[in-house]
């Protein structure tokens, strides 16, 4: 049996407690394992982003536990849980969120310099993962010189770069035209695959709900249906 990465006990999330509270999330349970490719969908307000940034550690349920590698993030400390997300979790991106006057190579090294890695080990490891996501041609460019996809590429890559537990994808496709999203998606099922790269993802795209191989539905803040499913694959 794979190993748990995230346990969410009893997660609910309340906005504006004081005056208008809003309930994002109701009673949540959610179990990943290692290697998983999950997508969490559901309409606008349905809570799939809320929870997304909980399981991140963006964000703080309002009640409940969210247990990731055996490490309750509720009972953390703000620098502590800073610490934790450098070292365990990697994001991306709806809007890319790269540094425009760092070239792609220097995107990616930036999170292995946080982490206190070697000059030589944050160009060896930035040079390889630019390889794995078919960008070694444009290491030194920098991201307003390169296309949508292209910069959603770096940013998986940077997302990998500092070997986290699990990554948090937020809408990752929905800058991109269909050419870019399929070659994207590609990219991260076979990272996945090689890598055993957890992925977990909030979207509204149907390519990447078909990509999935776990599908868990929100409505109104609860979980609705968590369904296996064989992924399509496109030639």
């Amino acid at each position: 049996m794979a190993a748990a990465v995230i346990d969410a006990h009893n997660v609910s999330k309340v906005y504006n407690p004081g005056t208008v509270p809003v309930k994002a999330l109701s009673d949540v349970h959610l179990h990943i394992e290692e290697g998983e490719f999950t997508a969490l969908v559901g309409p606008s307000g349905s809570g799939k982003s809320t929870l997304l940034n909980i399981i991140g550690g963006l964000d703080m349920p309002t009640t409940g536990n969210v247990i990731v590698s055996g490490q309750d993030l509720t009972e953390m400390s703000a620098n502590k849980l800073i610490d934790f997300r450098l070292h365990n979790i990697g994001f991306v991106f709806q809007s890319f969120n790269l540094v425009p006057v760092l070239s792609a190579k220097e995107n990616i090294s930036l999170v292995m310099l946080m982490q206190g890695s070697s000059q030589k080990e944050r160009n060896r490891r930035a040079e390889e993962l630019l390889f794995r996501v078919g960008m070694s041609d444009k290491m030194d460019v920098r991201p307003g010189e390169l296309s949508g996809g292209q910069q959603q590429r770096v940013a998986v890559a940077r997302a990998m770069a500092s070997r986290p537990k699990f990554i948090l994808a937020d809408e990752p496709t929905a800058n991109l035209d269909s050419k870019s999203a399929a070659n994207l998606l590609d990219m991260m099922a076979e990272l996945n695959r090689e890598d055993k790269t957890t992925f977990i993802f909030s979207t509204h795209d149907p390519r990447v709900i078909e990509k999935a191989r776990r599908v868990i539905t929100l409505e109104d803040g609860r979980i609705v249906s968590d369904t296996a499913q064989t992924p399509l694959t496109h030639e």
